[in-house]
């Protein structure tokens, strides 16, 4: 099937994807755009899996400021090269996510940081990657870094965090 440039524009803007592979996204799912997009994610969730393991020594580290100053929060945010780094998604998603750890004072970055002993709700409430994200609650934080670092092609991790509140 032939696909028309404009259908690969649009794909191409929405999800961020190579020409390439929103082409080849489209003839897969015979031009319907819907079907593309989750072909187009699920393939970059498959790429993201394969990267996890590889080095992320580059990043930034963002803040957030809330309540007149009141209470703020800095996330480190890495991934593998000063390319992506320079990415204006890449720098958004690093003050997404300090805006989040303002939002809800996570405790730990990951399950792998918390204690065995927390109640699967705890986890949900005090780990930051398994927190529902504040502006899609179906979201969770871990999954809006997979899907960036999909986006972007490299391994994308939350090292750390801090968050500081007056008086608190």
């Amino acid at each position: 099937m032939a696909v028309s440039t404009d259908a690969i524009r649009v794909l191409r803007e929405k999800t961020g994807a190579g020409v390439m592979d929103c082409r080849r996204a489209l003839e897969q799912a015979s031009g319907d755009q819907e079907k593309a997009f989750h072909i187009l994610q699920q393939q970059g969730l498959e790429r993201a899996e394969k990267k996890s393991g590889r080095v992320a020594s580059q990043g930034v580290v963002d803040s957030y400021l809330h309540a007149g100053g009141r209470i703020g929060a800095m996330v480190e945010l890495n991934c593998e090269t000063d390319f992506v780094v320079r990415d204006e998604g890449f720098r958004s998603l690093a003050h997404e996510i300090a805006m989040q750890i303002a939002a809800t004072n996570p405790e730990f970055v990951s399950e792998e940081d918390a204690p065995d002993d927390l109640s699967r709700e705890d986890k949900r409430t005090k780990v930051l990657l398994l927190q529902p994200f504040i502006k899609n609650e179906r979201q969770t934080i871990k999954d809006l870094v997979i899907e960036r670092a999909a986006r972007f092609g490299e391994n994308v991790r939350v090292r750390r965090f801090a968050r500081f509140e007056l008086g608190g």
